[in-house]
């Protein structure tokens, strides 16, 4: 027994988790808002040519706004952390003793004993990155951002934008009717929204084909939406 040796015990855990909303967002998004376009103006009768240009430019610009946009969200993120982490560490200086007892009051809320938290509080205050990476985690609930997590955001957001968005305009490129172009715009855009659903529900939930369908729903009825408002105005 004494020489026994145990299976290593591996946990597979899902850790893109960032990741993926990015791309939520830029796909969802991609696939609503140029499928509305497209479609409110084949509603006013215009020509492929000019639908297939609107939506290219629409498309482009919409990539780098919503890329900008994550972006600023990240920079904002992180920003935000490292103003976090100069108080903190601040406080560790000009406070020592109080930021020393919201450790202990830490240990103390998950019924560890006083003697073993007084021990654990002595061994954190030792090293002071350390205590102030405890009190940013467990105080705040704030987790260090990636490294270039801004930069990725940005890429994420927009490239799933632009890949999303040519789902919903490819049919106004390979036909030159307008009405069947729109036609196989509901269906394509349809399925890659209950793909784009289930894949995501695959890698983040139990559920994959609950996923899907709400995905579906979700921006089935924001593209309708949109496409009234469009129809109306055009």
């Amino acid at each position: 027994m004494a020489n026994a040796v145990f299976p290593k015990h591996q946990e597979d855990h899902f850790t893109a988790a960032r990741s993926v909303r990015d791309v939520v967002i830029g796909m969802a998004d991609g696939l609503t808002v140029p499928f509305a376009l497209a479609a409110g103006l084949a509603g006013a009768q215009a020509g492929n040519q000019i639908i297939v240009t609107a939506g290219l430019a629409e498309i482009v610009a919409g990539a780098i706004a919503m890329g900008l946009g994550g972006y600023l969200a990240a920079r904002t993120d992180w920003e935000h952390y490292e103003s976090e982490k100069n108080r903190e560490l601040q406080e560790t200086y000009d406070k020592p003793e109080q930021e020393a007892k919201e450790v202990a009051d830490v240990f103390r809320g998950y019924g560890l004993e006083e003697n073993l938290t007084q021990a654990v509080v002595v061994a954190i205050r030792a090293d002071r990155t350390r205590w102030v990476d405890f009190m940013m985690r467990f105080e705040l609930g704030l987790e260090a951002p990636e490294p270039g997590r801004a930069n990725w955001s940005a890429m994420w957001i927009g490239s799933s934008y632009l890949v999303g968005g040519l789902v919903p305009l490819a049919p106004y490129m390979i036909t030159r009717d307008p009405s069947i172009a729109l036609v196989s715009s509901i269906i394509v855009t349809a399925i890659a929204l209950l793909a784009f659903g289930y894949f995501k529900g695959k890698m983040t939930t139990l559920h994959p084909w609950r996923s899907g369908f709400q995905t579906l729903s979700i921006g089935g009825a924001a593209a309708t939406v949109a496409y009234l408002v469009a129809r109306s105005i055009a």
